[in-house]
């Protein structure tokens, strides 16, 4: 009987502890511009959408321009357009569209169209966590040339700060042959400073059979100036400098020099149907010691949502450029073009 009565104690006390979860998920609330009032669990803000989890539904994403008010008593990390980040929760006020950051110290009141990043300051990794895999494929049978792409990132928030693992991965065969091949990995971390400005290092490293080289590692410290930040694109510059170490195919000796760094990076997103996603970037690299030498490197990667903002359809245009490539080389240039399909984690 005691046994029976300690596992009917334990029983009550894990629903209990159960109940409590469910109702903690549903602290949060966002009242829609038409009318709806949803309670759920906020999860976090980016590039324009809410991650928000509710009872029986499951995690939903919401758009800013749909939110008309929102309250949470939990504390996020909140950044706005004009690079200003506050450490609060969110309540209500009696204007339209407009949120409450509440504070330590006081309070704001701040449009909510203004606000471009929310992170909650205690979470799990998880939800800290963001990212997409794609995987893109082309084929002719003309001339038996066929080209496979794998794709992806993940980037982890914390306060002021985000780490960020990328990687392309673009072979080409001919026949039963690999031809060709273009890879790229980089490990970044980048922290936000006052208003505008953020700083950030990064290394990477590469290989490209067509422009010669076996690897390239590249380590750049740079800084980093929003132009444009809101709920429907992001629009900046970077520049600093970097150590670029180069190995050729054809044995020659590695070389190592000093790089400058100048790019700019332009992010699109548009939530009303079709849903659409735009992500292009453009570097130029002089090279500062050696023979006088530069790089372009150029992405264009644009997506059309087919199943809400979780699965995506588009394609990855890259382009590649070396004033001075190694003797091997087979071309000063290298660019590809493949449909990609693309998966958010979240």
């Amino acid at each position: 009987m005691q046994i029976k009565a300690y596992s009917i104690s334990i029983l009550l006390a894990l629903f209990v502890l159960s109940a409590s979860q469910a109702n903690a998920q549903k602290t949060d609330t966002i009242y829609h511009v038409n009318g709806n009032i949803l309670t759920g669990d906020f999860r976090k803000l980016n590039y324009g959408v809410v991650t928000w989890k509710m009872l029986g539904m499951g995690t939903i994403s919401l758009e800013t321009p749909q939110i008309s008010n929102m309250k949470s008593k939990k504390q996020f990390e909140v950044k706005l357009k004009d690079g200003m980040i506050y450490y609060g929760s969110f309540d209500t006020t009696q204007v339209e569209r407009k949120v409450k950051i509440v504070f330590a110290s006081g309070t704001e009141l701040v449009t909510i169209n203004d606000i471009v990043e929310v992170y909650p300051l205690k979470k799990s990794f998880w939800l800290r966590t963001t990212g997409n895999l794609s995987l893109g494929f082309n084929y002719s049978k003309g001339s038996d040339i066929a080209s496979l792409v794998f794709s992806g990132n993940m980037n982890y928030r914390v306060r002021k700060s985000s780490f960020q693992l990328s990687w392309n991965n673009n072979n080409t065969f001919q026949a039963d042959t690999l031809s060709a091949t273009n890879i790229n990995a980089t490990l970044s971390y980048q922290m936000s400073l006052r208003n505008y400005w953020s700083w950030g290092t990064f290394l990477s490293a590469s290989q490209n059979s067509q422009l010669g080289y076996k690897l390239r590692m590249n380590f750049a410290t740079i800084g980093i100036r929003d132009i444009v930040y809101n709920w429907w694109n992001r629009y900046f510059i970077a520049a600093g400098l970097s150590i670029q170490r180069e190995t050729p195919y054809d044995g020659s000796g590695e070389t190592t020099d000093l790089a400058g760094v100048v790019t700019t990076v332009w992010k699109v997103y548009k939530y009303t149907d079709p849903k659409i996603w735009v992500d292009s970037d453009i570097s130029f690299i002089p090279y500062i010691t050696g023979d006088w030498r530069y790089r372009v490197d150029f992405n264009l990667n644009p997506k059309i949502g087919i199943i809400g903002n979780d699965l995506q359809i588009g394609f990855n245009f890259y382009y590649s450029f070396d004033s001075r490539p190694s003797a091997n080389a087979s071309s000063t240039d290298d660019w590809g073009i493949n449909l990609e399909l693309t998966y958010n984690l979240h």
